[in-house]
């Protein structure tokens, strides 16, 4: 059977990648083509348009993306239509991947199967968007809240827990570094505007955190290959010390007894994996007065990142805009090494808040059974 693959930034390529490991183990002869960029590729599924560059921090940022992003949408949904895979998965991107489906069902009049994973809206969640969601696909939620959204307005959805939750293994927990050492990843984020911001914080953030911890170690990591030169660059103007660079999260955090972390889905993995993260959000000037009314509007203005919204409790310090200085997150992670079983325990609470295990497994029986009836 065929699958189209419909992603538009790392975090929703992975869980792509993983979902298409899991339907090869029921259907070894599937094929599977998409939007992604080389992790997918690395994953032997055909590129139909590279997604890089497409995601974008906030609505200005995304203005001068509309044209090509418009163009890119309306040319996948007429290959789609020529083609007809047996099953579309469509997955977070909403900008794009609703847009695509409402262009496939409304103006192509496509009738095959269309999956959505990880709707749009999770924290932000509106009668109408997911009302439009339901129409045009099959969503398949990784939050039970978002779940009970739409079962709340009789709106068929699927939920099996985060998919995430089985990919990473918690590791044992470890004693508090000396006081004088320790060793920190610097996740900076993926996306061109993230970097901008980001990797001159951290390192500056890093100085200070040596002022304090002088045999302190540092990784910071680099979301894809060809960013480690321009990490390893600004490592070296900054006057950073030794800082190695290391591509991906995982490999990133391997030796970290904890992390700063660029607000996103690198905090949650992060905290999978046992590592405590304190999470990190600057963006520029312009689109300060979005991000401030988006925060008032999920659970009040509390939180923003991904494990303290999904725990509705504080597991994750963050540092946001003008609170996210180079001292203070120094001083931040200088408490978390100093005492990380506060950390740990948040930890514990959150992986319990996500779930039952074997999402991935279920969301590939879906898919499988879904795409198999299409072909019938």
């Amino acid at each position: 059977m065929n699958y189209f693959l419909s992603t538009g930034e790392p975090s929703g390529e992975m869980t792509a990648v993983l979902l298409a490991r899991s339907i090869r183990e029921r259907d070894p002869a599937a094929a599977f083509e998409g939007i992604g960029a080389g992790a997918m590729r690395d994953a032997g599924i055909l590129l139909w348009r590279d997604h890089t560059g497409w995601a974008s921090m906030g609505p200005i940022a995304a203005i001068p993306r509309i044209p090509s992003l418009l163009l890119q949408m309306w040319r996948t949904a007429l290959h789609v239509a020529a083609t007809k895979p047996n099953l579309v998965v469509l997955v977070d991107f909403g900008v794009f991947n609703v847009r695509l489906a409402r262009t496939l069902r409304e103006r192509l009049h496509y009738r095959g199967a269309i999956l959505y994973l990880f709707p749009p809206s999770a924290w932000l969640d509106s009668d109408r968007t997911a009302r439009a969601v339901s129409r045009l696909a099959l969503p398949v939620s990784g939050f039970a809240h978002q779940a009970e959204f739409y079962r709340e307005r009789g709106l068929h959805v699927h939920y099996f827990g985060h998919p995430l939750l089985d990919r990473y293994t918690q590791r044992p927990s470890r004693a508090a570094p000396q006081t004088d050492a320790g060793c920190v990843a610097l996740l900076p984020g993926s996306r061109a505007q993230e970097l901008r911001y980001h990797v001159p914080l951290l390192l500056q953030a890093l100085t200070e955190l040596r002022r304090r911890r002088p045999r302190v170690r540092a990784t910071l990591a680099a979301a894809q290959g060809r960013f480690v030169p321009v990490l390893r660059e600004a490592a070296r103007q900054h006057g950073a010390g030794d800082v190695s660079v290391a591509v991906g999260v995982r490999d990133a955090v391997e030796d970290a007894d904890a992390a700063w972390v660029a607000s996103g889905t690198a905090v949650l993995e992060s905290l999978l994996l046992g590592v405590p993260a304190i999470a990190v959000f600057v963006v520029s000037r312009s689109v300060v007065w979005y991000g401030r009314r988006m925060q008032r509007r999920i659970y009040g203005g509390r939180f923003i990142t991904l494990p303290n919204l999904v725990a509705q409790e504080e597991i994750v310090p963050e540092y946001l805009q003008d609170d996210a200085t180079p001292e203070a997150l120094a001083r931040a992670m200088d408490r978390v090494l100093t005492d990380p079983a506060r950390a740990l325990e948040g930890i514990a609470r959150l992986r319990e808040r996500l779930g039952p295990r074997g999402a991935m497994e279920q969301c590939a029986d879906l898919a499988v059974d879904v795409a198999t009836k299409e072909c019938a």
